[in-house]
């Protein structure tokens, strides 16, 4: 009869995956040391097996004795590009360090040739808070200026109360996207605040966008709270798991078993024990640490690195990083315009080589691009959008068109993307046109829709429909 555990045999399959693009039971018995014969063997193999398909780690096909299994959606959604070629089309926006420069060949380079490793205790063992710094001194300096809204000290959460129902869209929306969700942000808009579903939309992406919203409020409502407990960020993974993991049990639990990563050649932390332990340690490191930002970053790259739950753990980081800003009244990260195959990349960076220097040019980036859209001066912050100004006019007349022609909300997207057709914008401009009008429609007030020739009577009929 079989002697080897559960966790090792998982972790074993994981492994084989690494050097191999497809398995069998026979494999992982021979791997394992054990009998492809002995029936006990071959049942508790193929019951790792099964476990592995129902989580969606692995991909079963063939039957019988002939089938095989193949890698799936695992914990880091890539894509082919992320394992091969020299791509910095992600990045052609992000102003990069030099050091982010040599990390991205580094990790743009073909998962063979990079090199295998493992959790490396001392990258959070080492860090000692208001010590050792991931962000510099002026760097931390530009990010308070630039995400401070005002000089008053108001009581915590605060500003993210005032701005509620934007940020609930918009950091719902962002760190689904970069998850693989296809929700527009019109549709993500009438899902959380009609409740209404987008039709042909796969049931688990609405489920994913409404989890981040009950996560958002959470942490609003638990800002007033002195320090982040483990018990906050258990709760943060708990509320965006719900009904999506294939074990309710490990929502809002540290693992118990082993995972891997799809298209890195890092392994986390095996040794549950440890594992529990270091998470510990994040948690009282993480409320030493006194800047903001810092801290925000600082939760960012440890609780990614760590993998610290079954699966989810991205998301469950970027929610955390924002607790710091909420806590402080800063404007929020919401990671607008964050490109899916660029975080993708500095994540790698961080498994790989313990550098956030990548991950830093990209957390710069994104917070300044998030913080203009929470601020009143965004002129003042940034230049206007180029593909902004070049489409003004077509820009206005499809705005104008969905809503003299008073197109209900669940037509909406649809009749923008026809009209987009009829104007026949070029192919590599359509997706941002399409995400500017999304933008403007969604911020469409009394206040602003003179720059649309629209009165407000015939706005207001509009909005009825909506």
């Amino acid at each position: 009869m079989i002697s080897k555990k559960k966790g090792d045999l998982e972790a074993l399959v994981l492994k084989l995956l690494k050097e191999k693009t497809e398995i069998s039971i026979h494999d992982v018995a021979q791997a394992a040391g054990l009998s492809k014969s002995d029936e006990g063997d071959r049942k508790a193999i193929r019951r790792v097996l099964t476990t592995l398909v129902e989580r969606r780690l692995l991909e079963a096909k063939g039957a019988a004795r002939a089938r095989i299994y193949v890698p799936t959606k695992v914990i880091v959604t890539g894509t082919p590009s992320l394992e091969g070629g020299k791509n910095t089309k992600p990045f052609k926006d992000i102003p990069l360090s030099q050091e982010g420069e040599i990390l991205l060949k580094y990790v743009s380079q073909s998962l063979q040739a990079r090199t295998p490793v493992g959790y490396l205790r001392n990258f959070l063992r080492s860090y000692e808070p208001n010590q050792t710094f991931y962000l510099t001194e002026s760097q931390r300096t530009e990010l308070l200026k630039t995400g401070t809204v005002e000089n008053k000290v108001r009581p915590a959460g605060t500003y993210a109360r005032n701005i509620l129902n934007r940020l609930l869209i918009d950091l719902s929306w962002n760190s689904s996207r970069l998850e693989g969700n296809t929700y527009s942000l019109l549709e993500t808009k009438r899902l959380i605040e009609l409740g209404e579903n987008a039709a042909g939309k796969n049931t688990s992406e609405a489920q994913m966008i409404l989890n981040h919203k009950e996560a958002i409020e959470y942490i609003i409502e638990s800002a007033t709270e002195a320090t982040i407990s483990s018990h906050e960020v258990c709760s943060i993974h708990a509320l965006l798991s719900e009904n999506l993991l294939g074990d309710p049990s490990a929502s809002g639990r540290i693992r118990q078993i082993a995972v891997g990563i799809g298209g890195t050649n890092y392994m986390p932390l095996e040794n549950l024990h440890i594992l529990k332990e270091y998470f510990q340690l994040f948690i009282d490191k993480l409320n030493l640490i006194e800047d903001p930002f810092e801290q925000s970053f600082f939760s960012l790259i440890q609780l990614s690195y760590m993998q610290a739950f079954e699966d989810m753990n991205k998301r469950t980081a970027r929610l955390v990083a924002n607790i710091p800003l909420i806590k402080k009244n800063l404007k929020p990260l919401s990671f607008i315009d964050v490109n899916q195959e660029a975080y993708v990349k500095a994540l790698l960076g961080v498994y790989e080589k313990n550098d956030v220097s990548l991950f830093r040019d990209l957390y710069l980036w994104a917070y300044t691009r998030s913080s203009q859209r929470y601020s009143a001066i965004q002129l003042a912050i940034g230049e206007p959008n180029i593909l902004k100004l070049r489409y003004r006019t077509e820009i206005q007349d499809i705005i104008r068109s969905v809503i003299l022609e008073k197109v209900a909300g669940p037509q909406v997207v649809h009749r923008i993307q026809t009209l987009m057709e009829a104007k026949n914008f070029p192919e590599a401009d359509a997706t941002e046109i399409f995400k500017l009008i999304e933008t403007e429609i969604v911020s469409l007030h009394d206040g602003n829709i003179a720059r649309f020739k629209i009165r407000p009577s015939e706005f207001q009929e509009w909005k009825n429909l909506q």
